[in-house]
């Protein structure tokens, strides 16, 4: 049971953090050439906020345990 629970939560955590990527991506992509620096320094803090979130998928690391088909 605990090996299955591990897993479940593993996948679990992984789906948040690729959907907040996802996100995040959608939105560094929404932003129109910057003209102001406010919209640079926006587009620097979701740069930033990504490069969090990809690190936080790296560290997570891989599957404590492969599920079987």
């Amino acid at each position: 049971m605990g090996v299955e629970r591990a897993v479940t939560l593993w996948y679990i955590q992984r789906q948040f953090i690729l959907e907040e990527i996802a996100l995040l991506q959608a939105q560094q992509d929404s932003l129109i050439a910057p003209s102001t620096g406010n919209a640079s320094q926006a587009d620097g803090e979701l740069h930033a906020q990504l490069l969090k979130a990809m690190a936080k998928l790296r560290a997570l690391g891989p599957c404590p345990k492969p599920m079987m088909g």
